[in-house]
């Protein structure tokens, strides 16, 4: 089974950044899809970037332009910079591994965006 472990969340004044890193336990390349989900306060989980195999990127349009993801296949990390933070960046955010076969969920990192 595969482990995803994310890190990198916290407290941020709006208008900051953070970078999330989620880690695998197996090589990212055996996934279609690598993604990472945010779920606001009350509200349902949404993909808010993702990446293929062939290294296409994905985002949500609250995230183009301000999110960037990214991949490394020598550690199997998944990274999600995000700049020009505001308060409806706010939520747990999650790391996926999907394939037509299996789909696995981290824990999620919890970022807060303040003002």
């Amino acid at each position: 089974q595969v482990q995803l472990v994310e890190s990198g969340g916290g407290l941020v004044q709006a208008g900051g950044s953070l970078r999330l890193s989620c880690a695998a336990s197996e090589n990212i390349f055996n996934f279609n899809t690598m993604g990472w989900y945010r779920q606001p306060p009350g509200k349902q989980r949404e993909l808010v970037a993702s990446i293929n195999v062939g290294g296409r990127a994905n985002y949500a349009d609250s995230a183009q332009g301000r999110y960037t993801i990214s991949r490394d296949g020598g550690t199997n990390t998944v990274d999600l910079q995000m700049n020009g933070l505001k308060s409806g960046d706010t939520g747990v955010y999650y790391c996926n591994a999907n394939s037509r076969s299996r789909n696995y969920w981290g824990q999620g990192t919890q970022v807060t965006v303040s003002s």
